[in-house]
């Protein structure tokens, strides 16, 4: 009963204002609620948009003015005076021999003194640029080889062993270049950039070959044999000046780049490249037996050992078999040389551009890295064929620039594909394919002239260089891949 009446009571006015205020507070605090989750929802939704725009690949300005650019454009232009430094002596050689009565087979040995020197350096220099980061060994490699360079006047002018010696120490420091590019763009470069920036840096090295068969008879002429020499081993000095001070080994570490910059990278790196921060805690000396033991690290070796091959090849022999086969003066088989250079230049940073592309509409890696490679290897294998038919040195060097510009896909091929099957062994592994790649190299250059000896023939010697092509072209399709290889004793999570 008295509950009953006092359900039914009236309120008193105090009760009512108490009760009004407890409503009003249980309002004001759901608006607070509903305030608060919008202004979380809207940051939520501001991270979102900013995600989505770091997955987005950046505008070309935006890519053309980045940190990273900068960076492949100095890797470029160490790999330009890499390669002008290598091939002056084959314009050197000739005004050398005649000064000093060397004979034919010892010019050879003074060239090829450069190529032994370079046999014994890229598996020590890849250790070493995967254990210290790109940044302070391609410092000292340029140093050496343009000091090197410097010095051979001075060499050349003391004694013969100390010509060989300074050409060897220019082979060493040399073999370190590659290996350190290759690192320096895995540690810069997300996967889906990486074929346009070493398409860039590849450019610098055969721009390299171009700029050092022109200039260098301008130089000779003006400053005497050695002008070329001192020149470029001079400006091999301001380059490491500027690299040192403008260049930072990772994004994280340069103080001049962008936010936005440094996320991208970031962002997109993590699963392709995951170890470069981390501090160092495997040993020095590689797994090499374990390197070994996997077809995709053969398929790398085999495809560095003919392109090696087929490029010492056209770059040593092509000025003379234009000179025996269709009577071309020597100092326009050099300009013969020096365009398809600058073609395979042109044509590096397209296809690596063309095999960017092809990753992000969604084509596979190991896919994109097959058909460059087969374009890579089987267009040179064509050319030469078209070069041995040629009746004229202008179509004959059509091919010939066609072989050389085609060869350049090949960047997007296997170069590539050593930063992605173990990016923490890029450097070694770059190492071993460039010690391979060197001894077929030599084998190519020296077997060359024992084959038209015995033969009677270059062309033959174009036709096995063909079939080779062909047959390497087959073994990186079977062995090949684009995928992460575990080289670990354990698997990894």
């Amino acid at each position: 009963m008295s509950s009953s009446i006092a359900l039914h009571r009236p309120l008193h006015r105090s009760s009512l204002t108490a009760f009004r205020a407890t409503e009003t507070i249980k309002l004001s605090s759901r608006f607070v609620q509903l305030s608060y989750g919008c202004c979380l929802g809207n940051i939520s939704l501001t991270n979102s948009l900013l995600r989505i725009r770091l997955r987005q690949a950046p505008s070309f300005t935006e890519f053309i003015t980045s940190e990273r650019v900068k960076v492949v454009a100095m890797l470029a232009l160490a790999l330009a005076l890499c390669n002008a430094d290598r091939v002056v002596m084959s314009v050197a050689i000739v005004p050398l021999s005649l000064s000093h009565g060397w004979s034919r087979s010892f010019s050879g040995i003074v060239q090829s003194s450069f190529l032994w020197g370079y046999l014994i350096s890229p598996i020590a220099g890849g250790t070493l640029v995967d254990y210290y980061g790109g940044k302070l060994v391609m410092a000292w490699g340029v140093a050496l080889w343009s000091l090197a360079t410097y010095l051979t006047p001075w060499a050349a002018e003391t004694s013969l062993w100390a010509l060989l010696a300074m050409r060897a120490l220019l082979g060493v420091a040399e073999g370190v270049a590659l290996p350190c590019m290759n690192n320096m763009v895995a540690r810069w470069f997300p996967q889906t950039e990486r074929a346009r920036a070493v398409g860039l840096a590849m450019a610098g090295f055969q721009l390299g070959s171009a700029i050092g068969l022109t200039l260098s008879p301008i130089l000779m002429s003006r400053g005497g044999t050695f002008g070329p020499f001192v020149i470029f081993g001079l400006s091999g000095f301001l380059w490491v000046l500027v690299w040192i001070s403008a260049i930072s080994s990772t994004p994280d570490q340069n103080p001049q780049i962008s936010k936005y910059e440094l996320e991208y990278i970031l962002d997109k790196r993590q699963k392709s490249f995951p170890m470069e921060n981390s501090p160092k805690t495997t040993k020095v000396i590689p797994p090499f037996r374990r390197l070994l033991s996997k077809l995709p690290t053969w398929s790398l070796i085999v495809a560095n050992a003919m392109h090696s091959w087929g490029f010492f090849v056209i770059l040593s022999w092509m000025p003379i078999y234009f000179n025996t086969i269709y009577h071309v003066d020597l100092r326009q088989a050099a300009w013969f040389s020096a365009v398809p250079w600058s073609m395979m230049a042109i044509m590096g940073y397209f296809g690596g551009l063309w095999s960017d592309m092809l990753i992000q509409s969604g084509i596979s890696v190991t896919l994109t890295r097959k058909i460059f490679q087969s374009i890579g290897f089987l267009g040179p294998g064509i050319a030469l064929i078209g070069l041995t038919t040629a009746k004229h040195p202008s179509i004959a060097s059509a091919w010939l620039t066609l072989a050389v510009g085609l060869k350049s896909f090949s960047h997007s091929g296997f170069l590539v594909n050593l930063q992605e099957i173990a990016p923490q062994y890029s450097g070694v592994l770059h190492g071993m394919s460039n010690t391979a790649g060197t001894f077929a190299a030599i084998v190519g250059t020296v077997g060359a002239g024992f084959f038209v000896e015995l033969v009677g023939s270059f062309q033959g010697f174009l036709l096995l260089t063909s079939l080779l092509y062909f047959l390497a072209t087959l073994f990186y399709i079977l062995c090949s891949t684009g995928e992460r290889v575990n080289f670990d004793e354990t698997v990894s999570r």
